[in-house]
């Protein structure tokens, strides 16, 4: 398996800096959260497009994906959700990047059938566009659709090859979904695996990879005894908590701890 980690842990740093960090510790990719307050954003005009993609290619660090926060079962209009959905498209082709992510962000208060065939309906909109671009729109565990089981209810319908599924693994804990039951659902959608460690449920806050309570030995086990072979990519949230030790100084014992993981269930 291929090794990321997402700037999720490092906000605002310049993308040179980002591919710096990959390449000293080891790293073969880097996911991009695609955020107007970050450096790479759908508002990028053609030459920073470009310049970002050369970079990519200069150090030979892969762009896994985009995370983008277009909520597909939220409520409103269909066509602000499609619009935001393809300009994501657009710049990762432009950047060279196979995946977009989309969260679910269902309104509590709809029925659950509801959100799930808005979602569905909206990302099979989409699904010609990503297909048009070569970019794979992946729903993630989250928000709403926390499990695997959730996720396939919209994914079922839309049917489509290139919208699939990103497996959040502690959101899908969080939903008391077990790491097999997580991966029986989603292998046939999966894009990628977004890891992570918390102390609790009740404290989300992000710690170095084996030192919290998620059961990643659990996941990384299943996806390799099904020879499951795509990207692990570490999402550490700085940003939402400010307290937390700086990623770059986790990154490498980070790296290491997924390497032994593999190891151990190869």
């Amino acid at each position: 398996m291929k090794l990321a980690f997402s700037t999720l842990g490092v906000p605002g740093l310049p993308v040179p800096d980002v591919l710096a960090l990959a390449t000293a510790h080891g790293y073969h990719g880097v996911e991009l959260r695609a955020h107007p307050e970050e450096p790479v954003h759908p508002g990028l005009s053609p030459a920073e497009r470009a310049e970002t993609a050369a970079l990519f290619k200069a150090t030979g660090i892969e762009l896994l994906g985009l995370a983008g926060y277009t909520h597909v079962a939220a409520p409103g209009d269909d066509a602000p959700v499609l619009d935001d959905i393809r300009l994501l498209l657009q710049l990762a082709h432009d950047l060279g990047a196979p995946f977009v992510r989309v969260l679910p962000g269902a309104d509590p208060d709809r029925p659950r059938e509801e959100s799930d065939a808005l979602a569905a309906r909206r990302l099979g909109a989409a699904a010609e566009d990503a297909a048009a671009l070569g970019v794979r729109i992946l729903l993630e565990t989250h928000d709403s659709h926390r499990t695997g089981a959730d996720v396939i209810r919209v994914l079922g319908p839309v049917g489509h090859r290139q919208v699939g599924a990103l497996w959040d693994v502690m959101h899908t804990w969080l939903g008391g979904e077990q790491p097999v039951d997580s991966y029986a659902a989603l292998a046939p959608h999966l894009g990628y695996v977004q890891v992570k460690d918390i102390a609790s449920a009740e404290d989300s806050g992000p710690l170095p990879l084996g030192a919290g309570v998620l059961p990643l030995t659990e996941c990384v086990d299943v996806l390799c005894r099904n020879g499951w072979d795509g990207w692990l990519c570490w999402e550490y949230d700085k940003r939402g908590h400010e307290s937390a030790a700086p990623l770059p100084d986790l990154l490498t014992a980070g790296r290491e701890h997924l390497v032994r993981l593999l190891g151990e269930a190869a």
